[in-house]
């Protein structure tokens, strides 16, 4: 039925809206698990000590994964659109300003490229700053251990885990035409 009048509009505000809300239910609903698998994980010798209610560096790394994802669905305009708005609604959620928020989901971003050099896949950088930012590194074989790199058994498994907090843009950009905030 839509096809047969077109897409429905949506501001990028309303955009912003739809993403924050998908980042933090997912989160909310999904850290419980993650944590109990890296607690469980075959890959580690001794239990990494996860808590169930540290999920905010869990949560900064689905949002600056979802957030480098936007310029690949939208124009360049856009993209910054909803990244603002989606800061203004996120930077409260961490007490911070939205200056503060943005520097620290700037560093999150920059670690994120810099363990995931020469890759690109945001998937696989989401995965990587999970070991890292929970220092997991401490908590496997030596061999990965002195390595300093997360065993590859780990990362593929994190990776399909990952996969769950990412927004299906595809989906979302069949059903709606996003309009700058301005044209709405």
């Amino acid at each position: 039925m839509l096809q047969l009048f077109g897409k429905k509009k949506l501001n990028t505000e309303r955009v912003a809206h739809h993403l924050v809300n998908a980042i933090l239910n997912s989160v909310e609903e999904g850290f419980d698990s993650i944590a109990e698998y890296i607690a469980y994980c075959p890959e580690f010798v001794t239990t990494p000590p996860i808590r169930k209610d540290d999920s905010g560096k869990f949560l900064m790394i689905v949002i600056a994964g979802n957030f480098n994802l936007l310029p690949k669905y939208f124009t360049s305009g856009q993209d910054e659109e909803i990244i603002y708005e989606a800061s203004q609604k996120l930077a409260p959620v961490f007490d911070l300003s939205v200056s503060e928020f943005t520097s620290i989901l700037n560093a999150y971003k920059e670690m994120m490229s810099r363990i995931n050099t020469p890759s690109k896949n945001t998937l696989y950088a989401m995965s990587k700053a999970v070991f890292f930012k929970y220092n997991l590194n401490a908590y496997q074989q030596d061999y990965f251990k002195i390595m300093q790199t997360p065993n590859p058994l780990f990362l593929k498994r994190m990776d399909e885990i990952m996969a769950n907090f990412l927004f299906d843009w595809e989906s979302f950009t069949d059903k709606f035409k996003v309009v700058s905030q301005a044209a709405a």
